[in-house]
């Protein structure tokens, strides 16, 4: 259920970053300790709201939008994953955060795993939800083919709108548990917002090392996956080239847990970043 908006409000602005202005919207206390947020591809920190209020009883939760997502400035060159982990250091400086917690959702998660590797100095621990993996080029490439057959264009190459109907028909293994075409809406929004750049997350993705990276880690950290989430059945691996991550995975969860479990995210969150 998502928090009362009233009782934990959103606030919202732009950061001045080496790609231009990117929007942010946070939530709780200024001077709590700070998590930083990073959506999945071809959203925005709008489908994080309930994730940020769940975050803001005991955290200063921020979420960016990437280059190009959302309300922040377009780009018209192709980011890295490191690009978009950039984006949230140089809105942690603009925001004057020195040091805060990294938690993501699948692209977000390499992202989190980016910031940690990148500026082991600014990020303490990282919570990594529903971590993707593509195991090697071919399959990324196979992977982001089937997944734009599926999300229709018009003739411009700009993104059509969805119903529930057509997702849960052609899409299922990317809907959350308890979809809605008021969820679907919200996905809508974020899509033609970004437009035709939609595919420049899923293209950093593929060029990111994600066994790199978590063999990087030096930071605690956590992995939560999904119990039907696609990519969970390289947990194992994930684990080897990071043997101190603990993993617990989220009975009857899938895709969009950060929005649809946004609860239980934060409360495996809080027992975990909180404890000494």
């Amino acid at each position: 259920m998502p928090l009362n908006i009233e009782r934990e409000p959103i606030e919202r602005g732009l950061a001045k970053t080496f790609a231009g202005h990117i929007h942010w919207r946070a939530c709780g206390a200024p001077g709590a300790p700070v998590v930083m947020v990073s959506h999945i591809n071809q959203q925005s920190s709008a489908l994080m709201i309930e994730l940020l209020q769940a975050l803001g009883i005991h955290f200063r939760a921020i979420a960016i939008d990437y280059p190009s997502h959302g309300h922040s400035d377009h780009i018209d060159w192709q980011p890295t994953i490191e690009d978009y982990a950039r984006a949230v250091v140089d809105t942690m400086n603009d925001r004057g955060v020195t040091t805060a917690f990294a938690l993501g959702e699948a692209v977000g998660a390499a992202v989190s795993i980016a910031l940690a590797k990148g500026w082991p100095d600014r990020i303490s621990k990282v919570v990594l939800v529903n971590t993707p993996y593509f195991g090697d080029d071919a399959t990324a490439t196979r992977d982001i083919a089937d997944i734009a057959k599926v999300r229709p264009s018009d003739a411009s190459g700009f993104p059509a709108p969805r119903s529930i109907e057509f997702l849960l028909q052609n899409d299922p293994e990317h809907a959350p548990m308890q979809p809605s075409q008021s969820w679907m809406d919200r996905i809508n929004t974020a899509q033609l917002e970004i437009g035709r750049d939609r595919w420049q997350a899923m293209q950093a993705l593929k060029q990111f090392d994600t066994l790199a990276g978590m063999a990087a880690l030096k930071c605690p950290t956590l992995m939560l996956y999904g119990e039907h989430f696609i990519y969970g059945k390289h947990r194992a691996l994930m684990q080897k080239q990071c043997p101190h991550a603990e993993i617990r995975t989220i009975p009857g969860g899938r895709f969009c847990m950060s929005w649809e479990r946004a609860t239980e995210i934060a409360d495996h969150a809080r027992t975990f970043l909180l404890q000494a």
